[in-house]
């Protein structure tokens, strides 16, 4: 379960970003929804994360494997999130009722077996869908970010 790295962590014609233009309703709620994600998972709050990922969520870690929705909970449980910081926020709406969040992320948690650490900079992804009233989180992608070779 340790093995991956965690969880975590818009408009049409350009990107939106926290330190860019003055950011409109849409940016700022799923740049909110995503922060609470990172939060719940940091405070154990399975709770949260079982309403908040659809019922296919799907992680592809930093390691490259595919991780469910019961992983991701069972993480979360077990508070392998030590500690994150999250930045650079861009949103993009991909189509009616689905966008895209992508930020970086300074993570603190463990990876692999014996425990290390998982890479600390990453890019994530994270695609979320309007399901009823509320924005869900579908998909994510985490992205070791490393100097180029």
């Amino acid at each position: 379960m340790s093995k991956f790295v965690g969880f975590f962590c818009l408009g049409l014609a350009a990107w939106a970003q926290t330190s860019g233009p003055q950011l409109g309703p849409l940016e700022k709620s799923l740049i909110a929804e995503t922060q609470k994600v990172l939060v719940a998972e940091k405070g154990k709050d399975v709770g949260f994360l079982g309403r908040t990922l659809t019922a296919d969520f799907v992680l592809v870690g930093s390691e490259g494997k595919l991780h469910d929705r019961s992983e991701i909970l069972e993480s979360a449980q077990s508070g392998e999130l030590r500690d994150f910081s999250a930045y650079n926020f861009r949103v993009l709406p991909v189509h009616e009722g689905v966008v895209l969040v992508t930020y970086d992320c300074v993570i603190h948690m463990p990876e692999g077996d014996p425990p290390g650490m998982a890479p600390r900079y990453q890019h994530l992804s994270d695609v979320w869908v309007r399901e009823a009233d509320e924005w869900r989180l579908r998909f994510q992608q985490a992205t070791a970010a490393r100097p180029i070779d």
